[in-house]
């Protein structure tokens, strides 16, 4: 029996994007009718969809009608229509925090997150940044925690095994700050505007969550030229 054709897969991502954790979860869905084909290494590219926000957040839902000029009634459909796709990927973005009320959802700058990000990828690998980025995914989604904070990030990160220590400082890190702002600014030449966008073994990018067939397809497409 013949090893698994090995492929990289690069995704652009923020974590305040729910059709980023659906992608992911397409794509997982994807790998797993692959088994045994295929296999692929994942790292996670830094996106923020709103680099500019304040550190005080913005309520999600008036974040949304002013940046996309959405009604309540419009905005409601969608989320609607979202969380099918999403309950279909296998994806939760229900709030299971246990607080009653639950805490309003918000919208975070995210440039913190992706520093740790970075770091888990440099210093643990893929694997251990995968774990932080499903577990900053369920932090922000299922229990709405504060992501501004960075005692709310060091714990996180903690979560998947990185050390308290490293991760305090990475947070304080200008020269890690610098590297994802280059890492932005080459999604930017790659003409990505929106996430998810993945790269396939550095080459051919597969824009927005897909269902998982496009992925297995795409997959077999590359694994097919990379041997050839």
């Amino acid at each position: 029996m013949s090893e698994p054709q090995k492929l990289t897969i690069d995704i652009y991502s923020d974590v305040m994007c729910p059709w980023c954790a659906i992608g992911y979860g397409q794509l997982g869905q994807a790998l797993g009718q692959l088994e045994g084909e295929i296999e692929a290494e994942i790292r996670w590219r830094p996106f923020e969809l709103n680099p500019d926000m304040p550190i005080e957040g913005e309520e999600q839902e008036a974040h949304l009608a002013r940046k996309y000029g959405r009604s309540a009634e419009e905005g409601a459909k969608m989320r609607g229509q979202m969380r099918s796709i999403a309950e279909n990927a296998g994806v939760s973005l229900t709030y299971e925090g246990g607080e009653d009320p639950a805490p309003p959802a918000m919208m975070w700058n995210t440039r913190d997150c992706h520093k740790l990000l970075g770091l888990t990828l440099e210093q643990m690998g893929p694997e251990v940044q995968t774990n932080l980025k499903l577990a900053l995914f369920e932090a922000h989604f299922n229990q709405r925690r504060d992501l501004s904070k960075h005692d709310v990030l060091v714990d996180i990160a903690a979560s998947v095994g990185v050390h308290r220590g490293a991760a305090k400082a990475a947070l304080e890190d200008t020269e890690l700050e610098a590297r994802v702002i280059a890492e932005e600014r080459q999604a930017s030449d790659l003409n990505i505007s929106g996430v998810p966008a993945m790269i396939i073994n550095g080459k051919f990018m597969v824009p927005g969550a897909q269902g998982p067939e496009t992925y297995v397809n795409v997959l077999r497409k590359v694994a097919e030229k990379s041997r050839g």
